[in-house]
């Protein structure tokens, strides 16, 4: 096992782009199965109309022999409302309605397409990328960070636990808690708060969205079953001014200096 030697950067050319586009073939096409009209198999990028509106977080392994394809291990897409209104939306309100969030009057930022390759989950390269992450989030004055997050599969009966392990202990307080649009609305609420068994269902949560819970984070009203991605979908949303000081400074450990 090589000894990596890591960077983050926001991508900069087109051939950073397609790195990044790479590797979100690899992980939400050719690993969970998923698609969209835009994704091109033959050159093997996962892409969208929104690619060009997003700033792109890249995180690289120098000591991966091969071309930047070769080297960009993470990615993070990154929307602020101010590139929202350039593109006349975000991403994610096809399937949310993020009207509280917009009256807020406060900084957003949408994150999207999250994904490490699979030789670098569970270390030290999720700690880079978040730790870029929050250098942006310094850097923008960012206020509160939203985006969806997903379950690997659409069946509801077998996500049923911990969707509402979701619903029941981690809703968003009303005045941040988006609700799924209504024609694609499904009820969270599927077991009884009695009935949760709250261990088995965590086991279930993936890694991100556990993680996004630890840092104070909420979830939407509502899950979103996208067929395309072969997903079921959750908002997630971190409020900064929440976040306890514990809390804070994991997230900004490397930040103010």
């Amino acid at each position: 096992m090589h000894t990596p030697d890591f960077s983050t950067k926001l991508v900069e050319t087109e051939e950073e782009l397609r790195a990044a586009q790479h590797l979100r073939y690899r992980v939400f096409v050719q690993e969970l199965g998923g698609g969209g009209a835009d994704v091109d198999h033959e050159a093997q990028l996962e892409k969208d109309r929104f690619d060009p509106f997003f700033d792109h977080l890249i995180l690289l392994d120098h000591a991966r022999p091969g071309a930047i394809k070769d080297q960009v291990v993470g990615v993070y897409r990154l929307l602020r409302d101010d590139q929202a209104d350039a593109v006349g939306q975000f991403y994610s309100e096809d399937e949310y309605d993020l009207t509280p969030l917009r009256a807020s009057g406060r900084r957003l930022l949408e994150l999207g397409r999250s994904c490490l390759h699979s030789d670098y989950r569970g270390g030290a390269a999720m700690f880079h990328l978040w730790n870029a992450l929050a250098a942006y989030v310094f850097e923008h004055e960012v206020e509160i960070l939203f985006g969806t997050a997903s379950f690997h599969g659409t069946d509801l009966d077998a996500l049923a636990q911990p969707l509402a392990m979701l619903h029941h202990n981690h809703l968003a307080p009303p005045e941040l808690r988006v609700r799924t649009q209504p024609e694609h609305y499904v009820d969270m609420n599927r077991v009884a708060i009695d009935d949760l068994d709250r261990r088995h269902a965590m086991v279930q949560v993936p890694a991100l969205i556990k993680a996004y819970l630890r840092l104070g984070g909420f979830v939407g009203d509502g899950a979103f079953v996208d067929h395309a991605f072969n997903t079921t979908d959750v908002c997630l949303i971190m409020d900064t001014a929440r976040m306890n000081e514990k809390k804070k400074n994991i997230y900004t450990k490397e930040v103010a200096r």
